[in-house]
């Protein structure tokens, strides 16, 4: 039998580990919510590879997101993988398909995060779902503000690299936490900082395009005046 002291010792550490796991879900809910709004479809399809194997370990009282698992959703997600693939490196096409997305993608980075995540509480699921949410629509808004600056240059080369580049980060990212769910805290840090860096600067590209654009559209009139 153990003695008191002990048994508070052994307490204290399991309740240690536990925070430490649910801040280690967290992080990985928070991460791959981030990369579900440059890739959905990959981070459905991933996420639903790796809980059908068991990478993840599948909440028992979110026993309806079970669904992410089937193989059906594992191809249908993979179709929208493939036709995002093609789609996101079309100059204006791109930006369609963002903006055809712009609620998809916030929905589905809620959805993976309350499937990572096994609070066990109301309040974690909540707080679960309002992350994936909120970080699936920033990286959303940082990626379809980088793609409407790009679009004004008429060569493709541009948006193929771009899209390459990011097909490459996501799935790289994504492989990384899933394989090491205690890095996906600092991967969401560094994803939430990029997207901030990016929506700000794409923001600002626009505001200068535009009194461009207003520039010249003033001196054509002034010209044919």
């Amino acid at each position: 039998m153990l003695r008191p002291n002990v048994a508070i010792a052994l307490g204290e550490e399991s309740c240690h580990y536990f925070a430490m796991d649910a801040l280690s879900l967290l992080g990985l809910a928070g991460s791959v919510s981030l990369l579900a709004g440059w890739r959905m479809y990959l981070c459905v399809f991933a996420t639903g590879l790796a809980m059908h194997f068991h990478w993840i370990a599948l909440p028992h009282n979110l026993a309806s997101l079970a669904v992410l698992q089937n193989w059906w959703v594992i191809g249908a997600s993979g179709f929208g993988l493939v036709a995002e693939f093609f789609a996101d490196k079309v100059p204006w096409l791109d930006s369609l398909w963002d903006a055809v997305h712009t609620a998809i993608r916030p929905l589905g980075g809620a959805m993976l995060a309350l499937a990572i995540v096994d609070p066990k509480d109301p309040t974690w699921q909540v707080a679960a779902l309002l992350l994936g949410g909120t970080a699936a629509l920033a990286s959303h808004a940082a990626k379809a503000g980088t793609r409407a600056v790009v679009n004004v240059s008429p060569e493709p080369f541009t948006n193929i690299a771009l899209s390459s580049g990011e097909d490459i980060g996501t799935a790289g990212l994504l492989a990384t936490v899933l394989a090491n769910p205690a890095l996906g805290g600092v991967v969401a840090v560094a994803l939430l900082v990029f997207a901030g860096v990016i929506f700000f600067w794409a923001r600002r590209m626009l505001i200068k395009l535009g009194a461009l654009r207003d520039q010249l559209g003033r001196a054509v009139s002034e010209h044919l005046t």
